[in-house]
């Protein structure tokens, strides 16, 4: 029986890299000279940190930008509440969200249900696995998929006939 599994997957060395040429950048700027501008990585945790919220949004535009040129699809990012550090410096925790959430993956399985395509859709952990008779009904679901759900970067994964 064809399958294939609906995943949201982030390569972690692009956004490695893409946090070393954002601060290289802030490091070279004009506008950040002098300033406490910079990212910092944790696994998939990400601390922006800046000397008030102008310079952080700034600081995020560029990490933005990067994360594009590094083809990382900037949906995943999450960003966190402002902190205060000490006087006007801020931080901002952004995370990297990787696999679909038990939520999105149930709204994935009702979209597939009120669709009447003849296939089934079972959430195995952080993906959503959909399994059908014929490829054709497959490819109509991944069709389905893409077109409703846009604020999450899903892949399609693991076709199998």
């Amino acid at each position: 029986m064809p399958s294939f599994d609906i995943v949201s997957q982030v390569n972690a060395q692009e956004v490695r890299n893409a946090v070393e040429q954002a601060n290289k950048e802030i490091q070279n700027r004009f506008d950040f000279k002098g300033s406490d501008a910079r990212i910092e990585q944790a696994e998939l945790v990400l601390s922006v940190f800046g000397d008030d919220e102008f310079k952080l949004g700034q600081v995020l535009d560029v990490l933005r930008a990067r994360l594009t040129k590094r083809s990382v699809d900037v949906r995943c990012l999450e960003q966190g509440a402002i902190e205060k550090i000490s006087g006007d410096k801020v931080k901002r925790a952004v995370t990297v969200r990787t696999g679909v959430p038990q939520d999105r993956g149930k709204q994935i399985q009702k979209l597939l249900k009120d669709a009447k395509l003849k296939v089934s859709a079972s959430i195995q952990g952080d993906a959503v696995r959909v399994a059908g008779a014929k490829k054709d009904d497959l490819q109509a679901a991944m069709q389905l998929v893409r077109k409703n759900v846009t604020d999450l970067p899903l892949q399609m994964i693991n076709f199998r006939d």
